[in-house]
């Protein structure tokens, strides 16, 4: 007997040594070795769990800039077998069900250890396109740098999604140590954090803007086509003038993307300034002096660059009905006359430029900038790739 119980106490022991971490979030409170904070702006995050749904809630209300991330937080390595992970051919890889209420908007999951340092290497997004709809999300590690005694971070964060309250119901959060030649394919389609520009020769498609003009808040209801340095037309973003582009893309045969996009800005000129890490701190402080792309979700989709205004580009609608309230990539702009200024547009983001649910971009500054770029010979030109199939 004796000895049946001791190897009953040894498989025990062996099967917590390489458990997988699971929470489903049953009970009436979340558990205690969760965290979950804010950062760079003014959101306040609460996270709370009921009848085995946990809910993330962010109050963003308060927040002047919509530069801020909420975050949950937990570490795992009590719970996975850091010694077996750390092997070479295995990785860790984290799921969650989710589900929000003001698409489209992007989560993202991170990983990382008390010795990271690039915290963008293990985090991707992901686009969640539609309300009120379970999405299951997965990320899988490469070459995650972990060893035994190491913390194990596991997070989900939200990021830059307005100044309103918002919230994310979680039925799950997984994670797993997987052999990479045996792992099944992630899912979700995980998108890398700051993409890389593709070359550009690899786009079949280059097409210039078929609309392009500026609306201004101060005067809603004056068009600013005639908007010029001299003979010079520009497209002139400012505090409160912010350029919108458009592309007639009807013609282009097959609705269906191959991939991201490229949107190409030419400047004219580009002016910054202002001590924002002395009066903000130095992590939310440098993230201003740039221009924010932002997709155009609503309004009057018929706009046209010589009679468009901020009144009848918006018939009337708030601007959370009309544009993302989460820009899709926050750039620093080329600065030199004639440079050039590169985004990729996500792949969901493509694809819903293409399908019509997005009805076009927005630029608008992030900080006290004046960014002008070329019209004309140089039009804002967007790249792509269609899928022939």
């Amino acid at each position: 007997m004796k000895l049946f119980i001791t190897l009953g106490l040894v498989m025990l022991s062996s099967l917590s040594i390489n458990a997988q971490f699971s929470d489903q979030f049953e009970g009436d409170h979340v558990d205690d070795s969760w965290d979950y904070f804010t950062g760079d702006g003014f959101a306040e995050i609460e996270f709370t769990t009921r009848d085995g749904i946990a809910q993330i809630k962010v109050d963003a209300t308060n927040d002047p800039f919509n530069v801020w991330w909420a975050i949950i937080k937990r570490n795992i390595a009590p719970d996975v077998d850091l010694e077996l992970l750390s092997k070479p051919g295995y990785e860790l890889r984290v799921e969650a069900r989710v589900k929000i209420r003001n698409a489209p908007k992007r989560l993202n999951f991170m990983i990382n250890t008390q010795r990271t340092t690039d915290f963008h290497e293990h985090l991707r997004e992901y686009d969640i396109a539609t309300n009120n709809e379970w999405y299951i999300i997965s990320m899988t590690t490469k070459n995650l740098d972990v060893k035994p005694g190491d913390d194990l971070n596991v997070q989900l964060s939200v990021t830059d999604w307005g100044p309103d309250i918002y919230l994310v119901d979680l039925d799950y959060y997984k994670a797993t140590v997987v052999k990479t030649d045996e792992a099944s394919d992630d899912v979700g389609e995980p998108l890398v954090y700051h993409p890389p520009v593709e070359p550009l020769s690899t786009f079949k498609y280059k097409l210039s803007a078929s609309e392009a003009s500026a609306v201004n808040k101060n005067f809603p209801e004056l068009n600013f086509l005639n908007w010029a340095m001299g003979d010079e037309q520009l497209l002139t973003v400012t505090s409160d003038q912010w350029v919108i582009l458009k592309w007639n893309l009807s013609g282009l045969g097959t609705k269906i993307t191959a991939g991201p996009s490229i949107l190409e800005l030419t400047t004219e000129s580009f002016q910054k300034g202002g001590n924002y890490t002395d009066v903000f701190g130095e992590d939310l402080g440098i993230e201003f002096g740039k221009v924010r792309i932002i997709e155009i979700l609503g309004g009057n989709e018929d706009w046209k660059s010589e009679t468009v205004s901020y009144q009848n580009l918006t018939e009337g609608a708030s601007y959370e009905e009309v544009f993302n309230t989460q820009m899709i990539f926050d750039t620093e702009v080329t600065e030199e006359p004639g440079g050039k200024t590169y985004v990729t547009l996500s792949r969901p983001v493509t694809q819903r430029l293409l399908d019509g649910t997005t009805r076009g971009l927005l630029i608008r500054p992030l900080g006290a900038v004046v960014a002008s770029f070329r019209t004309g010979e140089e039009p804002p030109l967007l790249y792509l790739n269609l899928s022939e199939n």
